[in-house]
């Protein structure tokens, strides 16, 4: 290891004292870490000079360092640059890892003749021009479709060479028919039109709406002139709807010509940045992005990586850039970035909503993270759950059933559904025990599963990889016995669970299972039977409820619940409604229905 330490030393000295980027490589020769540096010498002595005052993540950087190369450069901002590329390019394990934006689409403008506008998510054909990436599909589709509204741009990747179109290989389709596009394969339109058109789509989307509205402002007026007034409406149109396009994303001052907006949060071990790209005083881009931390780095690190990353992607190089947080601990000032934080005005305001927006994004990615994380433990329980019933597959789906009566009255039967742990409550059904007369709670859980299954038979459905059953073997022998009917005993795995000693019984087993209290898996059947008995017994308390609340009223023939309703909103009890006369009832409920009530009453 010292051998190591002082190969390494000799390199360190000899480091120029310049702009640049440094590669740390293993012992296996690869690299583990990219940095850039103002002076490369000072920068890289500091990894083994300042061991002491180092976090843990670096002090182990350094114990893996075997090699040290580097790159001179002119400026720091090209070292910055650089360092940007490097580390996108080989991806060290210790260096800042940005979440993969490989399926976002880009816009593509073909250079051919006659190009074409279309969305890919493949970049590589580096002949053609690509903006974007949009992380928004609706603001990508609706560029496009701004753009067919606008332009007849054709969509067939025919070969237009002008020998082809000379030689008549093509014929214009339908979309020529229906004035979606002008003819360029049967020479139908100029190049030299369609050519016009194309460089204000690309003067759109490089976000400079004024070279387009200037034309069609111009073109209309031609028309006026002309007293084409058929002709100057269509321009108007086409200008209209520029217009409509760029009033929707103008959100700040139009005194703001081009500038770029970027606010950082962070947590322990993530960054989340969002970006905006303004031009002509309206917002082209915006984008959030996730960054992983490797070597606990600063805000200001972490921000500026971002930034150049989003600079490289969406081929922007505005000047004025606005962070809500002090960068000059990590650039100085370069003439091609003028980094700010504004107080007041226009800009405070787009830092808030930039910053307002990285925070969306991070509680958008910390509810992702922990819905991955709740998936992950719950599949685990299931699986736990197959390994402790012996089960033949994992039982992503699960039915639970209890029965709810006092004393034989309004009984029922409730069935509780659980998806991949959880509860999927549109699933729940309730079964009014129909055959069963008085408390008799086997008979009624054999009529419930044989309800559920049968129609779940009937329907096609998918059944269940486990059913449960809330009681003993008293239960589970009747929940056996509809499933023997429908011939299903067998091929449905079905359990019960005594509430005592939280005992698991099997069908045919005399012995039942124990499983520990702290075991995932009893901890899910017990709230499977939780879930079951609470949404029963609601049920069965709202029919008591129903049975238990009754008036007189009711028992008048023709009197239904309408005018049962009026009655007792307007008198509030019965005596009232004795102690008025039949004309001040009738004033309510009509002359015919006030006679029934006063004698039913009488």
């Amino acid at each position: 290891m010292e051998d190591y330490k002082e190969e390494l030393m000799k390199v360190v000295k000899n480091l120029p004292m310049q702009p640049g980027v440094y590669k740390y490589f293993n012992d296996e020769g690869k690299i583990i870490y990219i940095g850039k540096a103002k002076k490369l010498r000072n920068r890289v002595s500091s990894y083994f000079l300042k061991q002491a005052t180092m976090n843990r993540k670096t002090k182990r950087l350094v114990t893996e360092i075997r090699k040290i190369e580097f790159i001179v450069v002119d400026t720091e901002y090209d070292a910055l640059l650089l360092e940007n590329n490097l580390i996108k390019k080989n991806q060290p394990k210790y260096n800042i890892l940005l979440k993969d934006d490989k399926t976002y689409p880009y816009i593509c403008v073909t250079k051919e003749r006659f190009p074409r506008v279309f969305y890919t998510r493949n970049t590589e054909d580096k002949r053609h021009k690509y903006f974007g990436p949009y992380p928004s599909l609706r603001t990508m589709n609706a560029l496009l479709d701004l753009f067919k509204q606008l332009y007849k741009i054709r969509n067939c990747t025919y070969n237009l060479s002008e020998y082809n179109v000379a030689a008549g290989k093509y014929s214009v389709c339908l979309e020529y028919h229906i004035n979606n596009c002008l003819g360029p394969c049967e020479g139908k339109q100029k190049e030299e039109d369609y050519q016009q058109d194309i460089n204000q789509v690309l003067q759109i989307l490089k976000g400079n709406l004024s070279v387009p509205k200037e034309f069609f402002t111009q073109k209309m007026e031609e028309a006026v002139s002309a007293l084409a007034f058929e002709e100057a409406q269509q321009w108007k149109q086409k200008l209209d709807l520029l217009t409509n396009y760029q009033s929707k994303s103008l959100v700040v001052s139009p005194t703001f010509r081009e500038c770029e907006v970027y606010a950082i949060v962070t947590d322990d071990k993530f960054a989340y940045v969002n970006f905006i790209k303004i031009m002509n005083g309206g917002i082209m881009h915006s984008e959030s992005n996730q960054l992983t931390k490797r070597m606990d780095e600063s805000d200001s690190e972490l921000l500026l990586y971002a930034i150049m990353d989003f600079r490289e992607r969406y081929s922007t190089n505005s000047r004025k850039i606005y962070t809500n947080i002090d960068l000059s601990d990590v650039i100085d000032e370069d003439e091609r970035m003028e980094f700010s934080i504004p107080k007041i005005g226009d800009g405070k305001k787009l830092i808030q909503l930039s910053f307002k927006n990285a925070m969306y994004y991070k509680r958008e990615r910390e509810t992702s993270r922990g819905e991955i994380s709740d998936k992950k433990s719950s599949y685990q329980t299931l699986l736990q759950l197959k390994n402790d019933l012996q089960l033949k597959e994992v039982p992503v789906h699960i039915e639970c059933f209890d029965n709810s009566n006092i004393q034989g009255s309004n009984p029922v039967s409730a069935c509780v559904v659980f998806r991949d742990g959880r509860p999927a409550k549109k699933d729940y059904r309730h079964f009014h025990v129909k055959t069963v007369e008085g408390p008799n709670d086997f008979a009624s859980m054999e009529e419930a599963v044989y309800r559920r299954y049968r129609r779940l038979l009937d329907e096609k459905q998918k059944l269940p990889q486990l059913v449960i059953i809330d009681g003993g073997k008293g239960q589970l022998s009747s929940a056996v016995e509809a499933l023997e009917r429908l011939g299903l005993y067998g091929k449905l795995p079905v359990i019960g669970i005594a509430k005592k000693l939280e005992e698991i019984f099997f069908p045919e087993d005399p012995i039942p299972l124990h499983l520990s209290k702290k075991s995932r898996s009893l901890q899910l059947v017990q709230r499977l039977r939780d879930e079951a008995h609470r949404f029963g017994i609601t049920f069965h308390r709202n029919l008591r409820s129903k049975g238990s609340i009754h008036t007189k009223l009711e028992d008048i023939p023709g009197v239904g619940p309408n005018t049962i309703k009026k009655l007792l909103t307007h008198y509030k009890t019965l005596s009232n409604i004795k102690a008025a006369s039949v004309d001040e009832v009738a004033d309510l409920i009509g002359q015919s229905k006030a006679q029934k009530v006063k004698d039913g009453l009488a």
